[in-house]
């Protein structure tokens, strides 16, 4: 695969060719080859639109090597750290950041320095405040930003959407919407893994849920006037570890009767593959079962749920009033399977309900019920979110190489508006009090 020189001249931005398809692939460089980095970056070179990776950051040898050979990446263009890469001459048109939520703000003020358009990994940022500085340092430096709120862009959510604004079950009047995040995967990612303590990442809300907010939004269509919510960390404490309950799971006496078992989700990911593979595939650096249970002995995946340093909440509901008067619930949850999202939006001609693949019609007049299969897969990460990572990723490319910044649904704007009701409803839940927006 042909590399680009380091010359900035070579490189297009998307302001610059509205309307007018590039001449040769988009480029792309890789800013974190986690789950959801490697995720794009495969979705991306597997797509219609012709698209060169030239380079990928990422401190871990293994996951960089493996990323950089599937995509021809020559060797001095693995770089350990991000900054490398932002710190030098632009590579490439664009950017898939993917790094730690904490470090958005510097990544997207970096690359947007050196002229990058963005593909921004939600959540936009940990505060308001980066919110601004992100969307305020793209718009100076006149580069496009692309969050990635992938619910947005899945084909149920798009067929939902344009349900709604025709009219079919009239005008929205309320919405109740639940999303299940799943016992298991809520142990993994926000008792044991990274998303555990806002000091390490941010509020549940915030890294888990802002896709749910900021797709109510778009579906209501209408700005948030007021929120209030309530939520807890009730179940994931020391006081509630079974009687005889160890460390970790590898030693402990009651494993076979806990849900929350590490055993149980990465052992049967490694062995029956499906969507536990996949955090499985975070837990341990190897695929074996000799390195999956090395990383249950001896990593933060096999502690127990019951042990560890979690602090941010396992269950919350956010009540929300839009202009006009229109009222959302939604709740997130741990406590439940991993399933898909559910939604009911009430209207004035109708009821819609949805589950993230199957959308029922219930119309007020005819008193008949219509089903609609969008069939888009899981909804959850490993599953691509029933279509929303292809969707996205393929918004961000056509966009990009084919001058239509129409395709992108989630600029700069839209996020920050958005990000500030999720800051909002937290500090709702904190302080216990409505607050008006």
């Amino acid at each position: 695969m042909t590399q680009p020189t380091e010359t900035a001249q070579q490189f297009s931005n998307l302001r610059d060719h509205r309307g007018r398809p590039l001449d040769r692939p988009l480029t792309l460089v890789l800013a974190g080859a986690g789950a959801r980095g490697t995720g794009y970056a495969g979705l991306a070179a597997a797509g219609s639109t012709p698209v060169s990776l030239v380079a990928v950051a990422d401190p871990r040898t293994g996951r960089r090597d493996e990323l950089a050979d599937l995509h021809g990446i020559p060797a001095e263009h693995r770089y350990t750290d991000w900054r490398d890469i932002a710190a030098g001459p632009r590579l490439a048109d664009a950017v898939i950041i993917a790094v730690q939520d904490a470090q958005h703000l510097e990544a997207a003020e970096a690359f947007a320095a050196r002229g990058y358009d963005i593909l921004l990994e939600k959540p936009m940022a940990i505060s308001t405040e980066e919110c601004n500085r992100i969307a305020a340092a793209t718009e100076a430096a006149g580069v496009s930003l692309t969050v990635c709120h992938v619910m947005r862009y899945a084909p149920y959510s798009v067929r939902l959407k344009a349900l709604v604004d025709a009219g079919r079950i009239g005008d929205i009047v309320s919405i109740e919407h639940l999303e299940p995040i799943g016992y298991w995967h809520y142990a993994h990612s926000y008792v044991r893994g990274n998303w555990r303590r806002e000091d390490l990442a941010s509020f549940a809300l915030l890294t888990k849920s802002c896709h749910d907010i900021d797709w109510l939004g778009h579906v209501v269509g209408r700005p948030v006037e007021a929120v209030s919510s309530f939520g807890s960390l009730s179940h994931f404490r020391p006081e509630n570890a079974p009687q005889g309950a160890g460390e970790r799971c590898v030693s402990c006496a009651v494993e076979r009767s806990c849900p929350y078992s590490a055993r149980k989700l990465y052992q049967i990911g490694l062995r029956e593959g499906g969507v536990k593979r996949y955090f499985a595939r975070i837990a341990s650096d190897e695929l074996t079962e000799e390195a999956v249970e090395q990383a249950m002995a001896e990593g933060p995946y096999g502690r127990c749920v019951y042990r560890c340093d979690n602090d941010v909440v396992d269950h919350q509901v956010v009540n929300l009033q839009y202009e006009g008067g229109v009222t959302v619930s939604f709740t997130l949850t741990a406590f439940t399977p991993q399933e898909n999202r559910h939604t009911k939006i009430f209207g004035t001609r109708g009821q819609l309900t949805g589950d993230g693949r199957t959308i029922e019609i219930y119309d007020f007049v005819t008193d008949e019920r219509t089903v609609i299969d969008t069939d888009n897969g899981g909804a959850s990460a490993a599953e691509g979110h029933g279509g929303g990572d292809a969707g996205l990723v393929e918004a961000f490319v056509r966009a990009h190489h084919e001058g239509r910044p129409e395709l992108l649904l989630s600029g700069a704007n839209e996020s920050r508006d958005s990000h500030r009701v999720v800051f909002a409803a937290e500090q709702s839940r904190v302080t216990g009090h409505v607050v008006r927006l």
